[in-house]
């Protein structure tokens, strides 16, 4: 790893770092080493879910459940996970590794419209960074995120003109499931309306890789 074995031992013992992890260069060293030297394993279908507060992300409630319904429609060998938000941009097999499983920071909690603008920024061009790199990787890009989250991936998209094939949950399920009322009006991906979705998309994007027309954007969610 890009870290020695020091660096590492003494950043863990200083206890988990609670600044905008985005704003930390130990994040951008992180992301310049999976950019620039991380080897991708191509895969069939790579999913984008967003970052967990609970480390390693693969223990959070929320992932063990989109966990389970991603090996229920797809075979291990068949996709890759990527955690993306404040953490930047992860494969999943690296969620153990420094700084991404030390710092404890949510940025739904933050009031300062300043750092939201930073981070949706910064997310932006890691993400779109990301998607150039892995262009050639995958036949299938399926996101399943909501709020400033979903917003980073869709003007990544853009930016880097690599599409999602599928973007989730869909606009009209987020927009009859709103809540102005709730101190999160979109909800949480845990919702199981939210999760249907995830799931009948997973199906839907297997079924088209089994046939041979992986590569053709889903109707409903693709980006740009």
């Amino acid at each position: 790893m890009f870290f020695s074995r020091n660096e590492r031992t003494w950043g863990m013992m200083q206890g988990p770092l609670t600044d905008p992890p985005f704003y930390l260069p130990v994040f951008e060293e992180a992301f310049r080493f999976i950019l620039n030297d991380y080897r991708i394993a191509p895969r069939d279908i790579a999913i984008f879910i967003p970052c967990a507060l609970r480390k390693p992300y693969s223990s959070s409630p929320s992932h063990r459940l989109f966990r389970k319904i991603i090996t229920s429609v797809i075979d291990d060998n068949e996709y890759q996970i990527i955690v993306f938000g404040t953490c930047g941009v992860v494969p999943a097999e690296l969620e153990q590794m420094y700084p991404f499983a030390h710092y404890q920071y949510m940025l739904g909690r933050c009031p300062d419209e300043r750092i939201r603008e930073d981070f949706l920024e910064i997310e932006t061009e890691r993400l779109s960074l990301f998607l150039n790199k892995t262009r050639n990787c995958y036949q299938a890009r399926i996101a399943y995120c909501i709020g400033i989250f979903r917003e980073a991936m869709e003007r990544a998209c853009i930016r880097s003109g690599v599409s999602l094939d599928l973007l989730l949950p869909t606009r009209p399920t987020i927009e009859r499931l709103y809540d102005i009322d709730c101190p999160f009006p979109e909800g949480s991906l845990s919702m199981q309306e939210y999760l249907d979705e995830f799931r009948e998309g997973l199906e839907t994007m297997k079924a088209k890789i089994m046939a041979g027309t992986g590569s053709s954007p889903v109707s409903g969610g693709n980006v740009p």
